[in-house]
């Protein structure tokens, strides 16, 4: 059993470090849980003299290994594709520039462009909004979590069409970018002449959030275009920010964003508690 601490200081010292009981045992113990419980952090880990418990540090090298899976997994923009069909929305297949993982993780500049048959493929995609362009376009792009993006993104577009003023044959098909980065989105906005983009991608795993998808918002798109002109929701999965309430929150920015006329600093979060998307099935700028 482990030795109590007492304030006394020892003949030979200062008292050793006594690890904390796991579980809830003890005042320090019944901390940790609490704190656990709020939390997937690391706090309050376990010791075994001056190392690490055995049970917390494999528990860091799976975590550690479930987030370099995320970033190394295949895509395969087909299963997103075969979803937003089954909810009635179009998308069309594209591809960055970069044209492997490898590429994709140490060129950064590629990712954020299309390749030219992407761009060929979107010219023609484009013909029947050349003229008044499009409200709204939604993108994806598998980022740095090929996991996030299957297990989240169709999903969130298809409760985002329950709920907006648009059904999805009034947009432009949702463009499915494969190595794809932020700005990715900017040149598929571009060509479609869309006022706003919502660039849905896989976010930079944590140890803790393997899955974690992030929306980019931005207003009048085109390529170069300023980081600080987009908003972001970001955070997207189950034990995150819920789907539920990330489309109550998009749903916010795209209406403000097309009220205002702006993206980025100049557009707040500023979301009432009580605000319902799209009230009516209009935007509230009608």
């Amino acid at each position: 059993m482990s030795e109590k601490r007492t304030g006394a200081a020892r003949a030979g010292g200062a008292p050793p470090a006594v690890p904390a009981p796991a579980g809830g045992g003890g005042a320090a113990g019944g901390l940790r849980g609490e704190l656990r419980r709020h939390t997937p952090a690391r706090v309050g880990l376990d010791r075994a003299g001056v190392s690490l418990s055995t049970r917390d540090w494999l528990a860091f090298k799976l975590d550690h290994a479930r987030a370099a899976d995320a970033v190394r997994a295949p895509f395969d923009p087909e299963r997103v594709r075969e979803e937003l069909a089954r909810g009635g929305v179009p998308s069309v297949l594209l591809e960055s520039r970069a044209r492997d993982k490898d590429e994709y993780l140490t060129r950064p500049d590629l990712g954020r462009r299309l390749s030219d048959a992407s761009l060929a493929l979107l010219a023609g995609e484009a013909g029947r909004f050349r003229g008044a362009g499009s409200d709204l376009l939604f993108v994806v792009c598998d980022g740095h979590s090929a996991r996030a993006v299957p297990e989240t993104a169709a999903g969130l577009i298809l409760r985002f069409f329950e709920r907006a003023a648009w059904k999805p044959g009034d947009l432009p098909p949702c463009c499915i970018v494969t190595r794809g980065r932020v700005a990715a989105a900017d040149e598929a906005a571009h060509a479609f002449k869309a006022r706003l983009v919502v660039n849905l991608i896989g976010e930079r795993p944590g140890l803790s959030s393997p899955n974690s998808l992030g929306a980019y918002i931005t207003y009048g798109a085109y390529p170069g275009i300023q980081e600080g002109e987009r908003n972001c929701i970001s955070n997207i999965r189950p034990g995150g920010l819920s789907p539920e309430e990330a489309v109550r929150r998009l749903s916010y920015l795209v209406e403000s964003a097309l009220a205002r006329r702006l993206t980025g600093t100049g557009l707040k979060d500023d979301m009432p508690e009580g605000y319902l998307p799209f009230a009516e099935g209009r935007l509230f700028i009608d």
